[in-house]
């Protein structure tokens, strides 16, 4: 039929029509009910927003067509063909689904590398790319090489890419820098891929915008691109910002941006810089402390490495937190209703399960409904050596239970029905068996289970055997409160539909109960209290801020030329930069105008202090000025060395403070004359102590024979 059609149109048009022609005729046939409206509804159109999911699918045709032409070894083929096959499958949109869900099954860091980096690697979508993106900024980006400290165990470089608008000769005005770590699932993207991003920042906030390149794995597995992002950090702040072209007259001001995996780097370079940036190894090494950053920036980054099904109660009682039931509305009815849709049952009310019980294997770093207080001191280091840290999973264990066996505690009337035994029992589930976003979103259009699952093994390596119940470098959503209290304010921005949503919603919550607990005790302990106690007074915008940006998925940044919103969120975080640096700044002006009044203060009670003491001195001279016969001398060396004495009272080693500062002074005859300011030594002791014990040396010199200067 096709070709009894194309023969008969080839007398009246010419060929190129007749192709055209003859595909929309194929493409009308093979999807007739779908243009016609008799066919089964997408499933995912009433997931996403119409801009996002229509987004979704250029994408998926892109994945499709160069993962269809990634074995064609000779590049400017393989380049061209890649363009091809996306085309074609853009139009063929459900062959496309199919062999990216077939790709994505059994996926490989080399189908990752392809579809993450085709933006920069390929000179065709580059170019396009170039001719969507307004003109944002006079100057290109320039590729820059950041050394390693010198405490640093890795000598090699990083390498990355500095976005400002401007000259170089004019960072020396500048002393405030945008760190931003890129994502890519640990194993691709550069900073080239976010060109639009970085850009727009540089133009809109004026400041230098430095994007690192850092080693990706699985060639440079965990933890070799946390120490390149923790040792940049420390060359900028040791060069003080001379190592970008600043001019080091002080110490620039830093906020961490990072998204996906890089926000999972950013947040575990905090922890790292809150940890051992103030340690007693770097002050016994002569190094100065690494302040802790501004803020950070975060966009939909992966917190929990530790992939599971279902969510415990601690993580649930953070999400369904009452102070922030208007912006989790969503999520809270989502992990409410999907038991009960599936079971029929009628679901139960936002009320219920309000104080969920505290976990019995919860550790004491983290008890968000315990009035117990918690002291700020160092995290307690188990028997093996490790720090201990909450396992956000962390069940009953069967050593618990057997530890209630052995120690059952005081008998009671109701402890005597019940009949020692090893049977395991169920407990209820007070969450209605929530599950975790990354299991309620597993058939998600850009990130699936598969691909997470990937990335991990890939991140980790094959040699390393970290503990996904305690390595919270790995995973910062296991962090202890005793970091948390220190976390600077926290901007989140991600997607109502990721499958990691939940991690940046659980790691906000633990963000404002350990700062509102802190906040509670005057910040010397932790005092976890009920919820109408612990928001009096406490402003949880100055902590962490959340925007769930409603009907979108993960990786709305990366593609603002198919994703036009996302252009508007650029500018959005902007703002959220300039106001991380401003309130930082207020706070430390605030914490300067307090430093200062102590100081003020202290200073006067110095001054009074030592007016005192002056005074005490004036009616004690005699005692201090006399001096003792010393067997074998004259009176004469005697009264010239009172008249020394008298004249400027002598420091330990013999000479006066006045000579020590200004070097001796004599008269005409040679002699030391007293200045005026002879008053001045007293002054400039260390403490009453060393003055009280002059005096008592001059007391005691007369009863054992010694001179009163002897030291």
């Amino acid at each position: 039929m096709a070709r009894f059609f194309s023969r008969m149109l080839s007398k009246r048009l010419t060929a190129w029509q007749t192709v055209v022609i003859t595909m929309i005729y194929l493409y009308a046939a093979r999807n007739f009910s779908t243009l016609v409206g008799l066919a089964s509804p997408e499933p995912m159109a009433n997931m996403y927003d119409a801009t996002y999911f229509r987004a979704t699918w250029v994408l998926t045709a892109l994945d499709a067509g160069f993962w269809t032409a990634m074995k064609i070894q000779q590049k400017w083929l393989r380049d061209i063909a890649s363009v091809v096959f996306s085309v074609f499958y853009m139009v063929a949109a459900e062959q496309a689904d199919e062999k990216v869900r077939k790709v994505r099954s059994n996926i490989t860091v080399d189908h990752l590398r392809i579809s993450w980096n085709k933006g920069n690697s390929s000179p065709y979508l580059r170019f396009l790319q170039g001719l969507m993106r307004p003109r944002l900024t006079k100057w290109p980006a320039r590729a820059i090489r950041i050394p390693r400290p010198s405490t640093s165990d890795y000598k090699e470089p990083v390498t990355g890419w500095l976005y400002f608008d401007g000259p170089l000769s004019d960072l020396v005005s500048h002393n405030k820098i945008i760190l931003d770590i890129p994502g890519g699932g640990f194993v691709a993207m550069d900073p080239r891929c976010n060109d639009d991003k970085l850009f727009s920042w540089a133009a809109k906030t004026g400041l230098p915008v430095l994007s690192l390149d850092y080693k990706k794995a699985p060639e440079y597995p965990y933890p070799y691109a946390l120490n390149e992002c923790y040792d940049v950090y420390t060359t900028i702040i040791n060069s003080r910002g001379r190592c970008l072209g600043m001019s080091g007259n002080q110490v620039p001001r830093v906020v961490i941006t990072g998204d996906s995996a890089g926000g999972t780097l950013a947040t575990s370079t905090t922890l790292m810089i809150i940890e051992s940036g103030s340690s007693p190894i770097r002050r016994f090494q002569g190094q100065t402390d690494l302040p802790i950053p501004d803020g950070l920036v975060l966009f939909y980054p992966g917190l929990d490495m530790n992939i599971g099904s279902w969510m415990s109660d601690e993580q649930m009682a953070l999400i369904k937190d009452r102070s922030m039931r208007g912006t989790n509305k969503s999520i809270i009815q989502r992990k409410t209703m999907q038991y009960n849709d599936l079971v029929g049952t009628p679901h139960q009310s936002d009320d219920e399960d309000e104080t969920p019980p505290a976990s019995k294997s919860q550790s004491s770093d983290f008890q968000p409904d315990s009035t117990q207080p918690i002291l700020l001191v160092q995290p307690v280091a188990s028997p093996g050596g490790d720090v201990a840290t909450e396992y956000s999973h962390l069940g009953t264990s069967t050593w618990t239970q057997t530890q209630q066996l052995l120690s059952p505690g005081p008998t009671t009337p109701e402890t005597e029905k019940r009949k020692p035994s090893t049977s395991h029992h169920p407990e209820p589930m007070r969450t209605r068996l929530a599950m975790s976003s990354m299991i309620s979103y597993f058939n998600d259009r850009v990130l699936t289970p598969e691909m997470m699952r990937a990335m991990i093994i890939l991140y980790v390596g094959p040699h390393n055997r970290p503990d996904f119940q305690r390595d919270y470098l790995l995973s910062p959503i296991l962090a202890p409160d005793i970091l948390l209290a220190q976390f600077p304010k926290t901007y989140f921005l991600t997607g109502e539909r990721d499958p990691l949503v939940d991690d940046t919603v659980v790691f906000a919550g633990r963000l404002r109960r350990v700062k509102a607990a802190q906040m509670a005790s005057g910040g010397t302990r932790l005092e976890y209290q009920d919820q109408d106690a612990r928001t009096a007074g406490f402003n949880e915008k100055d902590v962490a801020e959340v925007a769930l940006i409603p009907g979108i998925s993960h990786g709305f940044l990366q593609f603002p030329a198919i994703y036009p919103p996302a252009w508007g969120l650029f500018d959005r975080i902007g703002h959220w930069i300039e106001d991380v640096f401003n309130d930082a700044a207020e706070k430390r002006r605030q914490a300067d105008r307090k430093k200062s009044l102590v100081v003020n203060g202290t200073e006067r009670e110095v001054a009074r202090h030592h007016a005192r003491q002056e005074s005490s001195g004036d009616e004690d001279r005699p005692l201090e000025m006399s001096m003792t016969r010393v067997r074998g001398r004259s009176m004469r060396e005697d009264s010239t060395k009172a008249a020394i004495t008298q004249e400027d009272p002598v420091n330990g080693d013999g000479a006066s403070d006045a000579e020590a500062d200004e070097g001796p002074r004599k008269n005409k005859k040679g002699r030391r004359v007293r200045t005026k300011d002879h008053n001045k030594s007293l002054v400039k002791l260390a403490s009453s102590d060393d003055l009280l014990g002059r005096r008592m040396h001059g007391l005691a010199s007369g009863l054992t024979g010694l001179p009163a200067d002897a030291d």
